[in-house]
């Protein structure tokens, strides 16, 4: 199958490439994430249990309180990081928590990502661009 194109606005610049994993639901960084394993515990997220670390993580944006940035600053530490950011809400949670992971970040696409990537789908971020090319699986 041949690779898919998504445009979108950088948030973070940089290029990284990898698994997808996309999570249909905001997430809260403020006990919902274990930084040590990049792993997803919030207790009623559809991704419980699911790690994100060394990942392209597509998801809608951030959710909780201010607190969020700094989990995924400890992810980053530890080396748990999701690769890359992909978020279609965009708020001021969502992109301090991109700049302190410092990843590759994107948001505001030409189509909803959500429709094009699934799980497993190697992605490569190319945030200088604007562009996500999207290989499927299989």
């Amino acid at each position: 199958m041949s690779a898919i194109e998504i445009r979108g606005r950088c948030v973070v610049p940089g290029v990284a490439e990898g698994e997808a994993f996309v999570s249909p639901e905001t997430i809260s960084g403020w006990g919902g994430i274990d930084s040590r394993t990049g792993t997803i515990v919030e207790m009623r997220h559809p991704m419980r249990g699911l790690s994100f670390a060394g990942k392209v993580l597509l998801f809608p944006g951030a959710k909780g309180s201010s607190g969020y940035s700094h989990f995924f600053h400890l992810c980053r530490v530890n080396g748990t990081a999701p690769v890359a950011q992909l978020f279609t809400r965009m708020t001021a949670k969502a992109a301090l928590g991109c700049v302190v992971t410092r990843v590759p970040a994107m948001t505001d696409f030409d189509r909803d990502p959500f429709e094009i990537i699934r799980p497993g789908d190697h992605v490569r971020v190319d945030a200088d661009a604007g562009l996500v090319t999207v290989t499927p699986r299989g």
